[in-house]
């Protein structure tokens, strides 16, 4: 991945043209969609949500393909469902010569939240 000098995502996702921007655009926006409550901001020079200033989701675009960082629990959770793409522990890649799996996104930033919401309740509960 190249460092794209950007300061928030709007600048990150201008960056791209054609079909990556059309992709990132379109991701942003299922990832808003399913976790409406959540913060943008840029984390490790990439597109990052957040829930309780906890990190729900992070995107890149590569040469090839998109990059989807649920973190390790989001790629465990949909292993089954994610055994088409290329993933790692906590990463995903969609190839760019393929649809985006909107569908699929869309339950794993949810599920994503739900996690991230009962950790945050727990450190309530604690406190």
């Amino acid at each position: 991945m190249q460092s794209i000098p950007a300061k928030n995502i709007d600048e990150y996702i201008a960056f791209f043209s054609g079909n990556v921007g059309e992709r990132l655009i379109k991701l942003r926006a299922i990832i808003k969609k399913a976790a409406p409550m959540a913060e943008e901001k840029m984390s490790y020079a990439i597109p990052t949500f957040t829930v309780g200033g906890k990190n729900l989701v992070h995107f890149a675009a590569f040469k090839t393909h998109i990059g989807f960082y649920p973190g390790p629990s989001g790629i465990a959770a949909f292993a089954r469902e994610l055994k088409a793409y290329k993933t790692s522990k906590g990463a995903v890649q969609f190839p760019l010569d393929k649809p985006l799996p909107l569908a699929l996104i869309t339950r794993i930033v949810k599920y994503r939240v739900n996690e991230n919401t009962k950790i945050l309740a727990k450190k309530k509960a604690k406190a």
